[in-house]
């Protein structure tokens, strides 16, 4: 159903659409040839949908596109999704491991279509609450697939066996594990829903066997981890012979065009496409409006919606190996062996657009993303663990153990993440803790190679005093203690936990304690300070005054379940040395 145009609305500039329960004016009644003045709207496309989307939004302005009589000049820019990200992140303050500073002339666009909604998802989830972009349906889809060689992926029973994630990880798992890498999951969208996968699938278990087997996938995925899709590819086998093809790259996430693409250039050794069960989530290519664009833009980008929906639009799409958002494809789309389509190829009615990967999990993919810095960084620790006689409180929501046990059970799940690289060492404090000292070292920062047994008993014997927070010397003092060894290439940092406020009447004041800081820090050798504040009795305000000067961040908490999590993120937000 169409709906007419409103008097009020065609009056107002640009001629702003009506929205009804049918869907968007048809973009054939709104261009035309007597167009004037000019909106122009800046559409970034990942690279590989970017041709199908120029394809169309140039016809479209030669056919006359026009809104309410102003004709529409399009701008399509083929654009890595992570500089897109950055720029916005820093746009609207969200922070996102492992993504980069935005260049200095980056600029954000009007539209911006990446390959997946977990971008959108990471944005709100990383900080930028304001962040809000209009439509967000899907115009596009790729599978995400395990390539393989197809001499490897064969001895699995492809293409007639159905295969699972859990064959995957038991093939990660085996005597001869098969050699397989990811495209860093922080900056690509394929690479991520590969993570999830393949973690959801460790995981199942549960206890510490699930703990295990995690870690265990995390690094063997890093072992031939890339920065860049084209140096992953590189690596699998460029010749047919036994001994390369072992030596080779053997497994990796990747999307279904990718694996297209590979093909199509007849390498030596070609890639099947292993679409394992459960499948992954896909790349779904969101048309996102970006919040803040001027209203005549704004209804520019919605006629331009309704412009890629069109049924032609699938052919383009099929051009670039990629489906419709349904998850069929047009017309001289090359199918891999075993592709799964949900009408299988045949023709589908044209669609407003699909639903972009529905239900993402922004907590499930922050916890994946967290993981996977912590497991394949390497970096120098301090960590710093309250005991005084408030953390004896027993939390509802955790069984009524401890804020001590519960945080002590923080400490010791993201222990096991860090490889025998890290060099971790542990204090406590209250009050009083050590004679007339508030904090006491249980563990020197020293390799894990040879503290981790030390660093675990440690753990296991922490006990709540009767004392108070004596958090003002504890962190002088500790930021002494790192700062003394500091290592250079490695990320030096302090990671303190706390449920209250100072309260040391014999210590230091907090202007004592911040002038000592600025006094002795050196950005030659900088210390990223993070406090995960446990509880209603903190201060934030008390806390990010540290991390103000010292650099780093205040992490709050009223849920001392949270602070797991919350200790990931925090470490995985930490900035590497440049």
């Amino acid at each position: 159903m169409r709906s007419n145009l409103n008097g009020a609305a065609a009056a107002a500039a640009v001629g702003v659409l009506v929205v009804s329960a049918g869907g968007w004016f048809g973009y054939q009644q709104l261009a035309g040839p007597d167009c004037s003045g000019k909106v122009e709207l800046s559409v970034a496309v990942a690279t590989e949908l970017a041709p199908a989307v120029s394809g169309a939004a140039d016809q479209w302005v030669k056919d006359g596109a026009a809104v309410g009589g102003t004709c529409i000049a399009v701008t399509v820019t083929a654009s890595d999704p992570v500089e897109v990200a950055a720029t916005v992140a820093a746009k609207h303050g969200a922070v996102l491991a492992g993504v980069g500073q935005a260049s200095g002339t980056a600029v954000s666009p009007d539209v911006w279509i990446p390959d997946s909604s977990t971008w959108l998802a990471r944005l709100k989830d990383g900080g930028a609450t304001a962040f809000d972009p209009a439509n967000g349906a899907s115009i596009a889809r790729s599978p995400v697939v395990v390539a393989m060689p197809e001499p490897i992926a064969s001895r699995l029973g492809w293409p007639d066996k159905k295969l699972t994630w859990n064959n995957l990880l038991g093939e990660l798992k085996s005597d001869k594990p098969l050699n397989t890498g990811i495209v860093e999951p922080t900056t690509d969208a394929a690479g991520l829903s590969g993570l999830l996968s393949l973690t959801a699938a460790a995981g199942a278990a549960g206890g510490a066997d699930a703990q295990r087997d995690t870690v265990g996938a995390l690094r063997a995925l890093a072992n031939s981890r890339s920065k860049l899709r084209q140096d992953l590819l590189a690596r699998f086998p460029t010749s047919p012979d036994p001994t390369t093809i072992a030596s080779g790259l053997g497994a990796a996430p990747l999307s279904e065009e990718d694996v297209i693409a590979y093909n199509k250039k007849k390498p030596p050794v070609p890639l099947a496409a292993l679409y394992l069960e459960p499948a992954p989530m896909p790349l779904d290519y969101p048309y996102a409006v970006l919040p803040g664009i001027e209203p005549a833009k704004a209804s520019a980008a919605r006629v331009l919606f309704e412009v890629l929906t069109q049924s032609t639009f699938r052919n383009r799409l099929a051009a670039q190996s990629l489906r419709s958002p349904d998850g069929n494809w047009g017309s001289g789309f090359e199918a891999p062996a075993g592709a799964p389509s949900p009408a299988g190829g045949a023709p589908a009615p044209p669609t407003a657009g699909g639903t972009a990967a529905g239900g993402l999990d922004a907590a499930a993919i922050g916890s994946a993303v967290s993981s996977w810095a912590i497991a394949t960084q390497s970096g120098r620790m301090l960590a710093v663990i309250d005991v005084s006689g408030s953390m004896k409180a027993e939390v509802p929501t955790a069984n009524n153990a401890t804020r001590q046990q519960v945080t002590v059970e923080a400490a010791r799940r993201g222990l096991t993440l860090f490889d025998d690289s890290w060099s971790i060492g542990l204090w406590t404090f209250s009050t009083n803790l050590d004679n007339s000292r508030d904090y006491r070292q249980l563990v020197p920062i020293g390799r894990l190679s040879s503290r981790r047994g030390q660093l675990e008993q440690a753990l296991g014997g922490i006990r709540s005093s009767s004392g108070d927070t004596g958090l003002y010397d504890t962190m002088l003092a500790a930021y002494k203690e790192v700062q003394e060894g500091w290592e250079p290439g490695r990320v030096n940092s302090i990671v303190l936990f706390t449920d209250g406020k100072n309260e040391d009447a014999n210590g230091i004041s907090q202007q004592k304690l911040l002038s000592e800081l600025n006094k002795i820090k050196d950005p030659e050798r900088p210390i990223q300070v993070v406090i995960i504040g446990i509880g209603d009795k903190v201060s934030k305000a008390e806390l990010e005054s540290i991390t103000r000067v010292t650099g780093g961040g205040a992490f709050v908490t009223e849920d001392p379940t949270k602070i797991g999590e919350i200790f990931l993120r925090a470490i995985a937000l930490r900035k590497a040395p440049a």
